[in-house]
């Protein structure tokens, strides 16, 4: 078991955290609304990889990921941490569909907010047909969203049902779908529960463990892509249904039979 990291590392690393949150929340609120999408995607990219790099986070990637900002795709991903995002932008930047309660976060809201995400209300079922016809907009746009299907975090080390409302989206602009399975690990190579961010833990108890954590290790596996043609045949609960499959298999977790939900 690795030792945890000594407290003027830690401090040093929540340091150089809060910098590199002040510089993105002063480029969001100048620069990056005069920009194109594609000088965006830039430096959203170089943004994520410098914050996982102050957390001593490496990230392995397998499989071939589509490009930087690939046109009219629907990135679907397993869902641990709030570093997901992070981790996903440091090689395919994407928008991403939140719950509308991150909106209201200090700081962070601004930033998650100013950057493009699609907020939903995972309380009113109705609201998703809303973000589904903003989803599908900003696909049929040339835009590449993301959206985690779990619908709330695990500790990784299961996969959670999928809901399948948001597949709709990509069945409407008949968009490619593209499957990440997303591990955290430690350098060695084992299971690492510090970036769970799941259950009661807030995100301040979250931070810590991972400001504390030497290093590790996320993994981002890239399946097979739905293409379009697949995508506009199938219903959301097939598409759903085969993008569990292959992150589960990624994760080589064993299979089980789940229904996908609304």
């Amino acid at each position: 078991m690795h030792r945890p990291t000594s407290w003027p590392t830690r401090l040093l690393r929540l340091g150089r955290l809060g910098m590199h949150l002040l510089r993105g929340l002063l480029v969001i609120a100048t620069r990056y609304p005069h920009l194109s999408q594609p000088a965006r995607a830039v430096i959203t990219q170089h943004w994520s990889r410098h914050l996982l790099h102050i957390l001593a986070i490496k990230v392995r990637v397998h499989g071939t990921p589509p490009a930087v900002y690939p046109a009219n795709t629907l990135v679907v991903a397993n869902h641990i941490s709030w570093l997901d995002i992070f981790a996903l932008n440091s090689v395919t930047v994407s928008r991403f569909v939140a719950k509308k309660e991150l909106r209201d976060w200090p700081l962070a809201g601004f930033l998650i907010k100013n950057a493009g995400t699609l907020f939903i209300d995972r309380n009113n079922r109705r609201d998703a047909s809303r973000v589904n016809e903003q989803l599908a907009k900003a696909l049929q746009d040339g835009g590449c969203m993301a959206v985690f299907p779990e619908a709330t975090t695990s500790d990784g080390r299961s996969l959670l049902p999928f809901k399948a409302s948001l597949f709709e989206a990509s069945r409407l602009a008949h968009a490619t779908v593209q499957p990440v399975a997303i591990r955290y690990l430690t350098p060695g190579g084992h299971y690492c529960a510090a970036a769970a961010y799941a259950g009661d833990t807030s995100f301040w108890q979250s931070l810590c463990l991972i400001l504390a954590s030497r290093a590790m290790v996320v993994e981002l596996s890239y399946t097979a892509a739905i293409p379009p043609y697949d995508t506009a045949l199938a219903s959301r609960f097939q598409l759903s249904e085969t993008a569990r499959d292959a992150i589960r298999d990624a994760l080589q977790l064993p299979a089980e039979p789940v229904a996908a939900a609304e």
